[in-house]
């Protein structure tokens, strides 16, 4: 019985340390949030439009007018020419050999 009884006070002294020292934690993060003050949390601020202002009037740049090409016309159509008949190149002949001259 020596040996449970041992290791029931063993347990109960874990446990008393235990909460003591939880307890000092607790303590020292209570004197930590004395100690250290967090910034207030900036809320971002609302995007409103841009006002639009009325542009000033300059005096409009004149620009040269763009020239514009004459439309083209589509060109009459003709009627279509008659061919000629293909005229034959006249047979040549061939040139007429002198005789030759007899010997008297």
């Amino acid at each position: 019985m020596s040996t449970e009884t041992s290791n029931d006070v063993f347990t109960t002294n874990m446990l008393a340390e235990i909460k003591k020292i939880q307890g000092e934690l607790n303590e020292l993060k209570i004197i930590k949030k004395s100690i250290v003050k967090k910034a207030p949390k900036r809320k971002a601020p609302k995007r409103k439009a841009p006002k639009r202002k009325a542009p000033k009037r300059k005096a409009p740049k004149r620009k040269a007018p763009k020239r514009k090409a004459p439309k083209r016309k589509a060109p009459k159509r003709k009627a279509p020419k008659r061919k000629a008949p293909k005229r034959k190149a006249p047979k040549r002949k061939a040139p007429k050999r002198k005789a030759p001259k007899r010997r008297r």
